[in-house]
């Protein structure tokens, strides 16, 4: 069988960047296709719409995509894997079958069988393409199996000498690899009767924890805004070409890009919807759009930013959130664009096509969303669907007046983040929103009462202004200066006899510096503005010298707009001798930045205080937030070690090495966590690791070292170290550690400051010790 081009063009495919997830969604995306011909027909299909997904089980193992489709002719097999074509209408599909199964097989590994039958053939006929046999000839092996039942039907992809690093992946992330695939396939999974199995495991459509339809909030005492926008745009249709995908400009009857004359007809239509997230989330918010069922682009904030139409730059500061935005969003929806083409990867749209613009305009319009900041910039107030639901929700207070849940005093965001993740894991209690509504009446009625006490018990006075403006529902917006004008009041004088030095000097640095990730972002905080900051780690050898010719530990470079590059000497002496963190001098440096362009009145310590309250909020030093990082790398390090156990078959050495007293708090904490069934199996598979004391994991990391230690668990050396107190000090790099992380994921409410300084650094220390990482 030809499969033009050459096995060499087909080994290059496999450099292209596909991460694992997405080259098994190329694989799924073919036979969800052959299923949704199957319902357009009207066909029955008495063996059902499954697809399943074998994972390897070892670096050496196989991935195979099994599915219960019609099956190919072999003229059929022999156009759709080869590379560059595709059978597939392109408007019509998930999948473009040759290219994208060609990317996927060889990234994923360098041999790839196709079989396939259909009810009535009597063998499967297939095709090999071993990349490391297949020469110029562009020949690939034609390969059969007998069939034990006639009415046998689907095809079988099988994919052998697995990449490494992405075997490892595979066999390691079977669960990560079903919740991602949850999320891309939701709304196909959920509206179709398809089923999809990866390691043995149902697919379960990863859905949107959203308020209910008829949930809403009054602005301003009476405008009523709902919590869920149903979207349904019907554009005019558009005539496509069915080959090369590109809509058309005029009525021709060839297409006026490749010539071909396969033109049709197409709708084009915006559809689905726009709605608040029960709870907010720092990551976990924004808008879905999907293509044909299969979700494109997850938690996308594109629309939270307004772009001048007018290409005037400074203006890309995300709009949304902006009240305490470091506790993060819940405005969602899940948005519809069947003719809007895709790239490639299928990670992103066209964002340059007219289609993808017209939808954009549709659903957040042409202005700011801040009704102030268009004021200022001369748009009339914005009214898309998406500016409707930014005014009635972009504040989080607690109360009706908001719709968040509250303890009569203040939000219960954790509480509610807790509640979403209930209604992921499919609590019952969870599955409508009732139990955040009767939070959010609670929260009024507490307020209520304690207000009515307070009166009770004291003498009426002036009245309340903040409390008459909420009553009122006035808006408390921020005021805020254009990024034109702020712009003009940071730039620089310039400096004519030095400008060119110090600009050869910059890039001097550049060139002799590698990024922070952590500290390149946005600081600022709302009375300040925010300004986007790339940090860089000078490397040694280099002193960072300011205009005067200072060594400095911090030094800013202005750049267009609200971004700066902050270049950082590690080997200055206030960070080698007295010990300071990069942050807090960076955050000096931009204090002063920020106070000038805002012409903020604040004393330097507020300035830095409150920058670093809003920007680095995950540096937070408390118990919740350092207890919540340490039982997170817990679990990660529990992960670890039950598969290390489960692959030398060590579970009942292991398990002998717990205390009775240890031995009965796993079992209870099994008996609690709903796990009866683990408890008769206690020594004899991994699931007790999940379920002991978390210091009962330091003690059996000292026991048992050789089996940990040496890029199982943790990479420091044990087995090949000749020393018994070489042996014990690299052990003790890990176990100090690790007793600091499991003391503070145990008992994390009474910690004290110092306490929780050292468990970060632990946590820090601990996570660079895990084989793989740092």
């Amino acid at each position: 069988m030809k499969i033009t081009p050459s096995a060499r063009v087909l080994s290059m495919l496999g450099e292209i960047d596909f991460d694992e997830w997405q080259c098994v969604a190329e694989l799924v995306d073919n036979p969800f296709d052959d299923f949704l011909d199957i319902l357009r027909s009207g066909a029955e299909w008495p063996d059902g719409f499954t697809v399943s997904v074998t994972l390897p089980s070892s670096p050496k193992g196989v991935l195979e995509v099994r599915d219960t489709g019609q099956g190919m002719s072999y003229d059929r097999l022999a156009r759709a894997v080869r590379a560059g074509w595709s059978g597939n209408d392109m408007h019509d599909k998930l999948g473009l079958f040759g290219m994208g199964f060609n990317i996927s097989t060889a990234r994923l590994g360098r041999r790839t069988r196709v079989l396939t039958t259909r009810a009535g053939d009597t063998e499967w006929i297939g095709v090999e393409i071993d990349l490391d046999q297949i020469k110029d000839d562009f020949e690939a092996k034609d390969i059969t199996e007998q069939k034990t039942d006639p009415s046998q039907h689907g095809t079988r992809i099988v994919v052998d000498r697995l990449h490494r690093t992405r075997a490892e992946w595979l066999r390691r992330n079977g669960a990560s690899l079903r919740n991602t695939l949850g999320s891309v396939y939701s709304w196909i999974l959920a509206e179709h009767p398809f089923d999809l199995y990866v390691g043995g495991t149902r697919v379960k459509p990863v859905r949107h924890c959203r308020w209910g339809d008829d949930r809403y909030v009054l602005y301003n005492g009476k405008e009523r805004i709902p919590a869920y926008i149903p979207i349904d745009e019907k554009l005019q249709d558009g005539i496509a070409c069915r080959d090369c995908g590109e809509w058309q400009m005029g009525s021709g009857e060839v297409c006026s890009v490749c010539g071909s004359g396969n033109l049709a007809v197409r709708e084009r239509r915006i559809y689905g919807w726009l709605g608040v997230q029960r709870y907010l989330d720092k990551t976990e918010y924004g808008i879905d759009f999907l293509r044909n069922g299969r979700k494109i682009l997850r938690w996308d904030k594109q629309l939270f930013t307004w772009n001048n139409p007018d290409g005037v730059a400074g203006n890309e500061e995300p709009e949304y959130p902006v009240e305490l935005a470091h506790q993060g969003g819940r405005l969602i929806g899940e948005i519809h664009l069947d003719h809007v083409p895709v790239t490639y990867q299928k990670d992103a749209f066209e964002y340059g096509d007219r289609s993808w613009l017209t939808a954009v305009e549709l659903l957040r319009g042409l202005a700011p969303l801040q009704p102030q900041r268009a004021s200022k910039l001369g748009y009339p107030e914005n009214e898309s669907p998406l500016a409707l639901l930014f005014k009635g929700f972009r504040r989080n207070d607690a109360g009706l007046r908001c719709l968040v849940p509250g303890d009569g005093h203040k939000p219960v965001h954790a509480e509610t983040r807790d509640w979403g993740r209930k209604f992921q894991a499919g609590v019952s209690e969870f599955q409508t929103d009732e139990h955040w509504w009767q939070a959010v009446l609670r929260h009024e009625e507490i307020k209520k009462r304690d207000k009515e006490t307070k009166t009770a018990a004291s003498v009426p006075a002036l009245p309340d202004e903040k409390a008459v403006g909420e009553a009122l529902g006035f808006p408390i917006d921020m005021p805020t200066t254009s990024g034109a004008t702020l712009g003009a009041q940071a730039a620089p004088a310039p400096a004519k006899a030095k400008k060119e030095n110090r600009s050869e000097r910059l890039a001097r640095y550049e060139g002799a510096s590698m990024p922070h990730a952590y500290l390149s972002r946005s600081f600022g905080h709302p009375e300040l503005g925010h300004v986007k900051v790339r940090t860089l780690l000078l490397k040694p050898g280099e002193r960072l010298l300011n205009d005067s010719g200072l060594h400095v530990p911090v030094l800013l470079d202005q750049r267009s707009g609200n971004e700066l590059t902050a270049i950082v000497d590690p080997e200055h002496a206030a960070f080698r001798r007295f010990g300071a963190d990069y942050a807090d001098l960076l955050l000096v440096e931009l204090a002063a930045v920020l106070k000038v362009r805002a012409r903020s009145d604040w004393s330097p310590s507020q300035l830095v205080a409150a920058i670093r309250a809003d920007s680095l909020q995950d540096s937070v030093l408390d118990g919740t937030t350092v207890g919540a990082e340490a039982r997170d790398l817990l679990t990660e390090i529990r992960e670890r070690v039950a598969e290390v156990l489960e692959r030398s078959g060590d579970c009942a050495t292991a398990y002998g090495h717990l205390s009775n007293e240890e031995k009965i708090a796993t079992e209870e904490a099994m008996i609690a966590a709903g796990r009866v069934g683990l408890v008769d199996r206690l020594g004899r598979d991994v699931g007790f690791v999940h379920h002991m004391p978390a210091l009962a994991l330091v003690r059996l990391v000292q026991a048992i070292p050789e089996s940990f230690m040496d890029d199982a668990v943790f990479r420091g050396p044990y087995a090949k170290v000749s020393s018994p107190s070489g042996k014990a000090l690299s052990l003790a790099r890990v176990t100090g550690c690790l007793a600091d992380v499991a003391t503070l994921g145990t008992f994390a409410g009474g910690a004290t400051a110092l306490q929780l300084r050292r468990a970060r650094l632990s946590i820090a220390l601990l996570r660079d010790e895990l084989a793989g990482e740092g």
